[in-house]
C-alpha cells in the first residue's frame, strides 16, 4: 500500500523545473524573435507619394511603361550609365512616355573606408524625395557630377546635405541625412534587387525595361535608343 501510494505522490519538483525551462525557451524564442525581426524591419518609411515603400522606387513621370534603375552613388559604372542614357531616360519620363523608378541601393558600403557612403547617399535620396521628389533628377546628376573614388571615405553628410539644397530641397532634410532617417529602409530595399540574367548576387546599375532584367554584359551597348527605346515597343 505505502508503494502504490509512493508512486501516485506528484513530483512538484519535477513539474516546476519543467515549467521553469518552457518559460525560458519562451523568453529565448521571444528575445531571437525580436531581434530578428529587428534585423530585417525597414525602419522608419519614407512616405510621400512618389516613394513605393514597398519596393523603394521614387518614380519620376507618369508613363504607362516604366523603367527601372537600381543605382549605387558610389558606383562609377553608374555614374557612366546616367552619363550615357540618363538624358534619354529624363526626357521619355518629361515627355510622359515612361516612368522611370529610381531605386537608391547600397552595395559598395564596403568601398568607403567605414563610412557607408552608399547607405547615406541612398539615404539622402529618399530625404529628397520626402522633401520633394521633383528634385531627384538633379540631385542625382549633383551626386555623380561630385562622385567620391572608390577605397575614399566619400562626402560626409554635411556636403550631401549641401548637394540637397543646391538641388533645390528645402533646408529640412539636412536633419533627416545626419540622422540617417532612412537608412535601415535602404538596407531592406537593396536586399531586394533583382539578379541580372546568369548572376548569383546583385549588381549596380541593374536596369529593368517595361518588367525585363537587363543583363549589363550583353544588353547595355551604350545606345539608349537600341538599349532602351527599342526593347519600350
Amino acid at each position: 500500500m505505502m508503494m502504490a501510494a509512493a508512486r501516485k505522490t506528484t513530483n512538484w519538483f519535477a513539474i516546476g523545473v519543467t515549467a521553469a525551462a518552457l518559460v525560458v525557451v519562451l523568453i529565448v524564442g521571444g528575445v531571437v524573435w525580436f531581434a530578428n525581426s529587428q534585423a530585417t524591419s525597414p525602419g522608419t518609411l519614407p512616405q510621400a507619394s512618389a516613394v513605393n515603400t514597398e519596393t523603394g522606387a521614387i518614380s519620376v513621370g507618369t508613363g504607362q511603361k516604366t523603367v527601372d534603375t537600381y543605382i549605387d552613388f558610389m558606383c562609377p559604372i553608374c555614374n557612366q550609365f546616367e552619363q550615357s542614357y540618363g538624358p534619354t531616360l529624363d526626357q521619355l519620363a518629361e515627355s510622359g512616355e515612361i516612368t522611370l523608378n529610381v531605386h537608391p541601393i547600397a552595395i559598395l558600403d564596403s568601398r568607403s573606408q567605414g563610412t557607408q557612403y552608399s547607405t547615406r547617399s541612398a539615404n539622402a535620396a529618399y530625404c529628397v524625395a520626402v522633401d520633394n521628389s521633383a528634385n531627384i533628377p538633379a540631385f542625382v546628376k549633383a551626386l555623380y557630377a561630385q562622385q567620391p573614388t572608390e577605397n575614399t571615405a566619400g562626402l560626409d553628410n554635411e556636403t550631401l546635405a549641401k548637394i540637397a539644397t543646391a538641388s533645390g530641397a528645402s533646408s529640412g532634410v539636412a536633419s533627416c541625412i545626419t540622422d540617417g532617417t532612412y537608412a535601415k529602409f535602404v538596407t531592406a530595399m537593396t536586399e531586394k534587387t533583382p539578379l541580372q540574367p546568369g548572376s548569383s548576387r546583385p549588381a549596380t546599375p541593374t536596369i529593368v525595361v517595361d518588367g525585363k532584367t537587363l543583363n549589363n554584359q550583353q544588353d547595355l551597348t551604350g545606345d539608349p535608343q537600341k538599349d532602351i527605346v527599342q526593347r519600350l515597343g
